[in-house]
């Protein structure tokens, strides 16, 4: 009987409950994003009056300054969401392990049978893993509806929707951008450590302990060497994401085909994704360390 009773009693599931309660507790982390995206599509709304008017100027464009206005809506609120969730993202790694110093709740979550790895990791999947499926999930939806309500503005000009439905490459976009998302994840992974590691190291002022060494090495650089590389490496580790990741755009103008963009195999053979998942992983076992034997404030 015993035997049985256990056989029926669901394992405990500890990182995704960990998961959960993160989530619980930090509500802008699914509100910001939505909210965002939000005010975008209201400001869609409010262009489409005037679709019409800009797709007849369009028709007289040659074929990439078509692509570029016709896509510009659907890459604005692609980009403005993803940024949108970086800011989230980081502001929730200082305040993820600090946090439960400062209102000494850690004292109530270290009684719970829950190790400190995996209290780490699952603070760790937020900004790695829940943010990108949350952003990807209402960019899929948010483009969606664009294009619908589009097509339905635009029904009274069969060319217009045809030039519409060319160069809203729909569906490859959205490959693309899951592609996109993955990359972000990858190569912003240090930066997630660094913040969960000053987060449960700072008693005060986490983000100034955060950026602040940054932009003084960059400083006393410019001052010492009149150089720039230590800014430029800062750079690289925001942004150089996309040229490793992606084919730069002709003329500022988007892609025929996504999918034509994407370079794999530059990504992945690039020594800086790897050496910042290195600096990743060595900074969440440093930031599991400092939890196992960190008190309240």
């Amino acid at each position: 009987m015993a035997a049985e009773l256990r056989m029926s009693t669901p394992e405990p599931r500890p990182v995704y409950w960990s998961v959960q309660r993160e989530l619980w507790e930090n509500r802008s982390v699914y509100i910001a994003p939505i909210v965002v995206a939000s005010f975008v599509m209201f400001g869609f709304l409010l262009s489409l009056i005037t679709l019409p008017h800009r797709m007849q100027i369009a028709l007289a464009m040659d074929a990439a300054k078509q692509r570029a206005t016709v896509s510009m809506p659907f890459s604005f609120i692609a980009g403005f969401t993803m940024l949108t969730a970086f800011v989230v993202g980081v502001f929730y790694c200082l305040d993820a392990l600090h946090g439960e110093r400062r209102d000494r709740s850690i004292l109530f979550w270290k009684s719970l049978p829950v190790s400190d790895r995996v209290a780490v990791l699952s603070k760790a999947s937020i900004p790695l893993v829940v943010l990108p499926v949350y952003i990807f999930t209402i960019i899929v939806g948010a483009q969606l509806i664009m294009l619908m309500l589009s097509t339905v503005v635009l029904m009274g000009s069969t060319q217009s929707v045809a030039i519409l439905w060319t160069h809203v490459k729909f569906f490859q976009g959205i490959i693309a951008m899951l592609y996109a998302l993955i990359a972000i994840a990858l190569w912003h992974a240090p930066i997630y450590g660094w913040l969960l590691l000053v987060s449960a190291w700072a008693k005060r002022a986490t983000f100034l302990w955060a950026f602040l060494p940054f932009f003084a090495i960059s400083i006393l650089e410019r001052m010492a060497f009149n150089s720039t590389h230590f800014a430029k490496f800062v750079q690289y580790r925001l942004i150089g994401w996309f040229a490793q990741a992606f084919n730069a755009p002709t003329h500022g103008s988007p892609p025929v085909d996504p999918l034509a963009a994407i370079t794999l195999g530059k990504f992945l053979s690039t020594p800086g994704l790897w050496i910042g998942l290195i600096f990743a992983a060595a900074f969440i076992a440093a930031t599991v360390r400092l939890r196992r034997n960190r008190e309240p404030i």
